[in-house]
């Protein structure tokens, strides 16, 4: 019933290797114009039910869960042999092998955070609470607001200090102002009290409403996850002059000279009136409080690292209740992702002399240029763009870099020291004190624009608007997503969707304010802004129609960027497919066309199984649709789907044109 793949280039279909898009994946009970979604995956969401350790499960956990397996053999084939002192291969080997020590473990208690709790104990005055708070940026936690070095938005050449709000527990605003999560909080309250008791911390109970307290006011200040989508908004150039003459409550003179950086000449603030908020709250509350709220952070930031009893409370908040995940995972899991996150480039130089092949690479930039060029073709016959700001449009497009599989130059870890006399959580603060020193180390110096966000085994790929490039970690390249022995049908609607979604964010509600060199400048005429502003606010609505669960609308504002770059990249991977066959179709596959395996490719990446729980949270949280959305509500608005489906009005799937809305 369903197709085999193809042999390699475009068009074949003589000689079939292997499933490209396996029929059991399907859901035939189900038409496609009824539920695309379900049509598509519905069989793979029957064979694979949620398992007891995921709060959700879907294909990225899949290729996910391959690659850890990948590395337990990596690791292991390390520990076979006797790494050399200093070594990468040691550093990965003794941490990996302190997160799995649960003797060690639970021996050592809460012994790795008394320091810094007697630290936070000890604050007296203003200096002292500064320096202190200083002392956990400097080991990158974020108590009430964070700080990092990365390009200035409008010099992006340079790197500049930025200062974001921060230091929820709970991580957004709306479980704290929000009444119906006040069950959430109460669960929140109840962790901290836990864990408290659990470092020895008096009062638990009261120490742990207080901290509620003072993450109530911090939320109340916060802004929205759409209010902070706005680029424009969030640059607000200071001198640390100025930003130590508006907060005469928080110390940033000693908060500088802890973190051993010259006051700069300009510092973005994110969010003014939260830090205005945080210097208030900071003049009105008991240092007796706001160590109580110091220390809850610290705990929180480490409790994973130490006994089980310090990680079960943390699970049974953090992911049984707030993600309805039922099962703890295995050690080894737990421990190799803190080894591959800590170390991730000395990690990812394994797993690409391993498991990445070159022609995986060189085919990669083939279709990269491929989708260039349609993407090119798109912006040439927008009716609602000037021609001047196509112009300015198509400088940006050819201006994208490309960055596939890894680095080309490794990160140095040679001064970084893994101590294995020293505690897990030692050791781990250690590094991240180690990352943090380097991304300072970086103010007011060149941007360096071969860096890379992602590490190779990470199974994603990003746009970064500051140094307009696309990048594909080499542990996406694999099936589902890119089958060197699948027809292009399948490989453009899958990695090839990828590919044109990463290079549509360069235009999207963000992407779009940023030129071709990464700076900040309005390149849009007033008119064609005020038209992309039309279209975004019709895919919004669409998007806000959604009922996730009862009571639940999906946030179409909070997901705009990546529903744009979903849409566009349907589009252009499709036209990309289309000029890949050169005026000689190919033949149909099991009796699907090309066209309706692009699509069932696209559908097949975002099968998933998800918690109602996790569904709650990742809408309150994610930038990001769930997968359902992605497919179904994204396909209404195309054409070229409706038609390759057969799809017509009075069908759930059909949406009469004049509702459509098609941007990119």
């Amino acid at each position: 019933m369903f197709a085999f793949a193809a042999a390699v280039s475009c068009g074949q279909t003589e000689k079939y290797v292997e499933k490209a898009l396996d029929p059991a994946n399907m859901d035939p009970t189900v038409a496609p114009g009824e539920d695309f979604y379900r049509y598509a995956t519905g069989g793979w969401m029957k064979s694979h039910p949620l398992q007891p350790e995921y709060a959700r499960y879907g294909i990225f956990n899949e290729l996910a869960d391959n690659n850890e397996k990948r590395l337990r053999d990596l690791f292991g084939n390390l520990a076979d042999g006797t790494p050399v002192p200093g070594s990468e291969a040691q550093k990965i080997t003794d941490l990996y092998n302190m997160g799995l020590d649960s003797a060690r473990l639970a021996g050592e208690g809460a012994v790795s955070l008394q320091k810094q709790l007697e630290t936070i104990a000890a604050i007296c005055d203003s200096r002292s609470f500064a320096e202190t708070v200083a002392g956990m940026h400097a080991a990158q936690s974020s108590p009430f607001f964070a700080a990092y070095v990365t390009a200035d938005m409008t010099d992006s050449d340079r790197n500049v200090l930025y200062i974001d709000q921060a230091g929820l527990g709970m991580g957004d605003r709306d479980y704290y102002v929000d009444t119906a999560n006040a069950g959430l909080k109460a669960g929140y309250r109840d962790c901290l009290s836990r864990m408290f008791a659990l470092a020895g911390i008096e009062n638990p109970d009261s120490s742990a409403a207080e901290v509620i307290s003072v993450e109530d006011a911090l939320a109340k200040a916060s802004w929205t996850g759409v209010e902070r989508r706005d680029v424009r908004r969030a640059y607000n150039p200071i001198s640390a002059k100025e930003l130590k003459d508006t907060c005469r409550n928080f110390d940033f003179g000693a908060w500088f000279r802890e973190l051993g950086i010259e006051e700069p000449e300009k510092i973005i603030v994110a969010q003014p009136s939260y830090i205005m908020a945080v210097d208030s709250l900071l003049g009105s509350v008991d240092y007796a409080v706001l160590k109580k709220y110091l220390a809850a952070q610290y705990i929180t930031d480490y409790c994973t690292l130490l006994g089980d009893d310090f990680y079960d409370a943390h699970f049974d908040f953090f992911k049984r209740q707030m993600a309805g995940v039922k099962e703890q995972q295995p050690r080894w899991k737990r421990s190799l992702q803190v080894a591959s996150e800590m170390l991730p480039e000395a990690v990812g130089k394994l797993y690409v002399q391993a498991y990445f092949p070159q022609e995986s690479k060189d085919a990669m930039l083939e279709m990269i240029a491929n989708i260039r060029t349609a993407l090119g073709e798109h912006i040439d016959s927008l009716k609602w763009m000037s021609d001047s700001t196509k112009m300015f449009a198509k400088e940006k497009l050819e201006s994208i870099v490309v960055k596939v599989g890894y680095p080309d130059k490794w990160k140095d870890y040679s001064t970084l020291i893994i101590n294995p006399t020293l505690t897990y959580a030692e050791n781990v603060r250690n590094i991240r004190m180690w990352n943090m020193a380097d991304n300072l180390s970086r103010l007011g110096k060149p941007v360096d624009r071969s860096e890379w966000l992602m590490s190779p085994q990470t199974v994603n790929a990003y746009y970064n608007p500051a140094t307009n490039e696309i990048c594909f970690p080499a542990a996406i390249l694999q099936k589902p997503f890119f089958n060197p022995q699948a027809d292009d049908a399948v490989n453009y609607g899958a990695i090839g969707v990828v590919i044109s979604h990463e290079m549509t964010h360069g235009f999207d509600d963000q992407g779009r304010h940023f030129d071709k060199n990464g700076n900040m400048t309005d390149w849009w005429k007033p008119e064609d802004e005020a038209a992309f502003r039309k279209m975004t606010d019709v895919l919004v609505a669409q998007f806000d129609s959604v009922t996730v669960l009862p009571g639940l609308k999906a946030n179409g504002a909070l997901c705009l960027g990546e529903n744009i770059a979903d849409q566009g990249g349907l589009r252009v991977a499709y036209t990309a497919l289309q000029n890949s066959f050169a005026g000689n179709r190919p033949e149909d596959i099991d009796g699907f066309t090309a066209e309706q395996r692009f699509y069932l490719s696209y559908a097949t990446v975002w099968a998933m199984n998800i918690t109602d729980e996790e569904k709650a949270r990742l809408t309150r949280l994610d930038v990001h649709s769930l997968g359902e959305n992605r497919v179904n509500v994204t396909l209404r608005n195309l054409q070229t789907f409706f038609d390759a489906f057969g799809i017509e009005e009075g069908d759930p799937m059909y949406r009469p044109e004049e509702e459509r809305v098609v941007i990119w």
